[in-house]
């Protein structure tokens, strides 16, 4: 995708909505600016740990199969069963 921008009087570009959600950029988040053969923006999230997230998701596990009367689901069991019909009261 190929998009021609105004440069305004500092120097700001401003990119439009459309192009800030396509690419997950809100309001106050940083960009990288890389000189190649041009100008290239990047959004500057933080990397996930991933070593910290596999910790995280073991301890999980772990606390949902020591859940008192649980059972495994057959296989099929779920099919047509959606999240939003768990929390109806």
């Amino acid at each position: 995708m190929t998009l021609k921008l105004r440069v305004g009087r500092k120097g700001y570009i401003i990119l439009p909505k459309s192009i800030r959600e396509a690419v997950g950029i809100d309001e106050g988040d940083e960009v990288i600016v890389e000189i190649r053969d041009g100008i290239v923006l990047k959004p500057a999230k933080r990397k996930v740990n991933i070593e910290s997230l596999r910790k995280s998701l073991r301890s999980h596990v772990k606390k949902i199969k020591n859940i008192p009367g649980r059972k495994e689901p057959r296989p099929g069991e779920l099919a047509g069963v959606y999240l939003e019909e768990e929390f109806e009261s």
